[in-house]
């Protein structure tokens, strides 16, 4: 396996420290060929000072836990950041071994790792103090006793992914948040069961709190989001796409509570209006990133704001927002942010859009993406303009296949696929 020639140059004119060194830069894959090389390579490649990051989603998710539990034995206190993503064949024996080991852990993700239970957790409380990052991201046989598990054991805890684990309430919410005040990000996406009670707790001890995201936690209403927005100050991310019940309450509690807010996502949110949108964007003026998809009551009048209030805004999704037209985009393009920042704009199902609007948009030097689906006024002629002053710009659009003329001297009319499966 080895070459029977360690004393290879290499090896004679660089000391084993600067050998080890330039080892450290190296991905888990090249490590693994290194130690192939030589028996001197073998030990420098395996040393743990070199695995303090791994990441085994590119290199092979079809790990056993055995796996986890020999690299655990290698890194022991050295493994700082470790990512199973994906590693469905991973369980809760693998990673009590791993917490045993390696007891400075400071970023775990579990993300898509399906058979770990609460086990796991309890064993990251019990050997992990230094925890600061965790994704558990659909492991859905977590449930409120992990959250207990970690408040007790990993107060230095700063990130939490537990989207789509539907198991979790606001009991163990609260648990987590009373004993984690540190906490700066919370991902909660599909939690289902939460509530605007689990919102108080949060908005009551999480001041240090940026980033939040509940997307389809469709049973919170404006009473849990104000608590956020008023114990939550410097919050720069929120997601609450899919939870239908918030209206403009919320945007105006965000416009008087957060005013470092960079991204918002309202997408279906079909109760807010310009009105709303309005006090946000005077108040609200870092904004990077919004997604209005199907917010279906805003007009022109929120482009405006936007327009005025807005200069940094990069990224702007208004799909499904079917009373916009030609005028907002004109607004819109000239504005602060058209020239130098605004980066994307999607503007898929909006009927009263036309050709005039891709004329707005000349002058967006920034712009690298514009979605146009079902935009049925957009013509071939009016993106080939487009592109001829934005050369790189790439332009999502879908045009309709044209029906054949019947054939010459044919008695029998021929029609598109379409119409014949109609």
């Amino acid at each position: 396996m080895f070459s029977n020639n360690d004393e290879a140059v290499i090896n004679k004119k660089l000391p084993k420290e600067l050998l080890l060194r330039i080892f450290s830069f190296l991905d888990v894959v090249t490590l693994c060929r290194c130690a192939q090389v030589s028996r001197s390579w073998n030990v420098l490649a395996l040393d743990g000072s070199n695995w303090q990051r791994i990441d085994l989603f590119d290199f092979q998710r079809d790990i056993e836990g055995r796996v986890v539990e020999n690299i655990s034995k290698r890194c022991g206190g050295f493994l700082r950041k470790l990512s199973l993503r994906g590693c469905l064949g991973v369980g809760d024996s693998a990673l009590r071994t791993f917490a045993q080991n390696c007891r400075n852990i400071e970023l775990l993700s579990l993300n898509g790792c399906t058979k770990i239970t609460d086990s796991t957790c309890n064993s990251l409380s019990k050997f992990c103090p230094k925890l600061k990052h965790l994704d558990l991201a659909s492991c859905t046989s977590i449930t409120n006793l992990s959250l207990k598990a970690l408040s007790e054991g990993c107060p230095l805890l700063e990130q939490l992914n537990i989207s789509w684990c539907d198991q979790v309430t606001k009991d163990g919410i609260q648990a987590l948040v009373r004993c984690c005040p540190g906490l700066k990000g919370l991902f909660l996406k599909g939690c289902t069961q939460l509530e605007d009670e689990a919102l108080k707790h949060i908005g009551g001890h999480c001041p240090e709190l940026v980033t939040l995201n509940l997307q389809t936690c469709s049973q919170i209403t404006d009473e849990g989001l104000i608590t956020i927005c008023r114990g939550c100050h410097r919050l720069q991310s929120l997601c609450v796409s899919g939870c239908a019940n918030i209206t403009d309450a919320i945007l105006n509690a965000l416009g008087q509570n957060c005013p470092r807010l960079r991204i918002l996502e309202v997408a279906r949110c079909s109760q807010l209006t310009d009105v709303g949108f309005t006090s946000l964007a005077r108040n609200c003026h870092e904004l990077e990133k919004m997604d209005l998809e199907e917010c279906v009551q805003i007009t022109d009048a929120t482009l405006i704001q936007l327009s005025i209030h807005c200069p940094r805004l990069q990224v702007l999704s208004l799909s499904h927002c079917e009373l916009i037209t030609d005028d907002g985009i004109r607004q819109l393009g000239s504005g602060p942010c058209a020239h130098d920042r605004l980066e994307v704009i999607e503007l898929d199902n909006c009927p009263l859009i036309t050709d005039a609007s891709l004329e707005h948009l000349k002058s967006c030097h920034s712009l690298d993406r514009i979605e146009l689906y079902d935009c049925q006024q957009i013509t071939r002629a009016g993106i080939k303009r487009l592109r001829t002053h934005l050369p790189n710009i790439k332009v999502h659009a879908y045009f309709a296949p044209v029906t054949p003329p019947p054939s010459v001297g044919g008695s029998r009319q021929r029609f598109c696929r379409c119409c014949v499966l109609l």
